[in-house]
């Protein structure tokens, strides 16, 4: 196998860090070689709080899938969450110094840089900025302002901002393991590149990722990324109600949650029970399913009310904004039976289970399609995406190397500009880890 073929993802999860191997096969579909997967024991809530715990959960990971797939893992594109993210909505404009001139990308990259100037909290830095929509004088409502005529450009902007502290602690966990950090991208964005549809995403649609410590949303309106949010409960803390409402130990509790746990209480008789097995010789323990799913029932209704609250904030009422294609519910989470007509119960809105299926190769192993593993599938399809950024962009210099072009004059003309959603965020995320590793 050569190494420079294949592409790796890394989830950093609450619970389990996943590190993911693959290729792009001739139908242009992802052909997984390798997982690897470790219990996550230095993250809580998406942020390392145990450098040396964190670091050996990846150097486990890494290990199982370079064994299973023969391949050397040197770099990875690795993914960002945690209840530090956070969101905000800005206009700025610039006036156009030659306005006799068309609007170029340098004009679009000028009133970004001055977008990067926002006043954050202590503590903060701006980490993507995302144009929504662009006004070139009187005219409003443009996507794609590059070649027009203007004098004033404005435009509003989606703002993701980080906490540096921990932004820079999963570096230094990525480092520390001996891994190059290729790239980064916001994983709610790798979720909604493995699960959604071009189709759902020009629609409307709101993405919820529910992972082992946190539930990320994402809404995406004509194509573009509108709202983000980390609402800091997921899948532990509903482990966590069974553990304490039954009296039993946080192992069983997750059995019980994933063997027989329901988000509808409806669904089980009074007379349904399991035994749980008493500790050191102790009586066994009998629960109703009835009692285990009202406890999964009441976090479930408060997890799915936060993300309704924050779908609502993103509408604010406006039938523009309207999210035609509904809700797709991902993650390890997302299993939870019954769990997708709760969510239509309480948002009134179409709901499905998002599997990464759609763009894995037929031969792949049941067990990459499930739901849990959408982020690391994404984080992967990122990081092909940069593969073929590269293989093209080193087409064109050895082009140019053998037409003698000077390397001066075409410096620019082989700059990749990262394409897709995805790329976007790859394209500034590149830019804060650069700086860190100085």
């Amino acid at each position: 196998m050569e190494q420079e073929t294949y592409s790796v993802g890394l989830d950093i999860g609450t619970t389990k860090i996943v590190a993911i191997i693959g290729k792009e096969n001739e139908f242009g579909k992802v052909e997984v070689v390798g997982v690897g997967k470790a219990k996550s024991l230095g993250v809580h809530r998406g942020v390392v709080n145990n450098i040396t715990q964190t670091v050996q959960s990846i150097q486990a990971a890494v290990e199982e899938a370079e064994s299973v797939s023969g391949v050397a893992i040197s770099e990875v594109v690795a993914g960002i969450a945690g209840q530090h993210i956070r969101s905000l909505q800005t206009s700025d404009y610039i006036t156009r110094e030659a306005p006799e001139e068309v609007i170029s990308e340098d004009d679009l990259k000028r009133l970004e840089q001055q977008v990067k100037k926002l006043q954050m909290l202590p503590g903060e830095e701006i980490i993507h900025v995302l144009p929504q929509e662009y006004k070139v004088d009187t005219q409003s409502e443009i996507k794609e302002p590059i070649g027009m005529y203007g004098n004033r450009l404005e435009a509003r902007f989606h703002v993701v901002v980080g906490q540096v502290a921990s932004i820079k602690n999963i570096h230094r966990c990525i480092v520390s393991a001996n891994i190059k950090v290729q790239d980064v991208c916001l994983e709610p964005i790798a979720s909604a590149k493995a699960v959604l549809s071009q189709e759902e995403m020009e629609a409307g649609v709101a993405l919820v990722d529910i992972g082992g410590g946190t539930t990320d949303l994402a809404v995406f309106k004509d194509g573009i990324i509108r709202h983000t949010s980390v609402i800091p409960f997921g899948g532990n803390i509903i482990t966590e109600d069974i553990k304490e409402g039954c009296a039993i130990i946080e192992k069983q509790a997750e059995l019980l949650k994933v063997k027989f746990g329901s988000a509808w209480p409806g669904e089980n008789k009074e007379n349904e029970v399991v035994s749980i097995p008493g500790l050191r010789g102790r009586e066994p323990k009998e629960i109703t399913l009835k009692t285990l799913s009202k406890i999964i029932h009441a976090r479930v209704v408060e997890i799915i009310e936060a993300v309704n609250a924050e779908i609502k904030n993103y509408a604010q009422g406006d039938q523009k904004k309207k999210l035609i294609a509904g809700i797709v519910i991902t993650g390890g989470g997302s299993q939870l039976k019954h769990l997708k007509q709760v969510v239509e119960y309480i948002t009134g809105m179409d709901t499905r289970i998002g599997y990464p299926n759609e763009h894995l190769a037929g031969n792949s192993s049941p067990e990459i399609a499930s739901p849990m593993y959408a982020t690391a599938v994404g984080l992967l399809m990122g990081a092909l995406e940069i593969q073929e950024i590269q293989a093209s962009t080193k087409s064109v210099i050895e082009q140019q190397d053998t037409d003698d072009t000077p390397a001066q004059e075409s410096e620019h003309s082989i700059e990749p500009k990262k394409g897709g959603l995805l790329g976007v965020f790859l394209n500034k995320a590149k830019n804060i880890f650069d700086e860190l590793a100085d």
